[in-house]
């Protein structure tokens, strides 16, 4: 028997790969590269991070993923 998908099982998924490009040290690398290694990581992080805070509902065979970005109202 297949188990079934939980999308709020992915969501933490997410969260965790987030949480692991924060830990993740870079290569030995000096110049260009290690700009690029290091931009990678900070959109790795966003894309991870903003799924991570992502609402999940899986309705019909559809995933759906709901994230606000709209800035905080004070």
């Amino acid at each position: 028997m297949t188990q079934a998908f939980d999308p709020n099982e992915m969501i933490l998924r997410f969260r965790e790969r987030a949480e692991a490009v924060k830990r993740r040290g870079f290569p030995p690398v000096e110049g260009p590269e290690r700009l690029m290694f290091i931009e990678a990581a900070k959109l790795d992080f966003q894309d991870f991070a903003m799924l991570g805070d992502a609402t999940a509902t899986l309705e019909g065979g559809i995933l759906r993923l709901e994230i606000d970005l709209r800035p905080p109202t004070s």
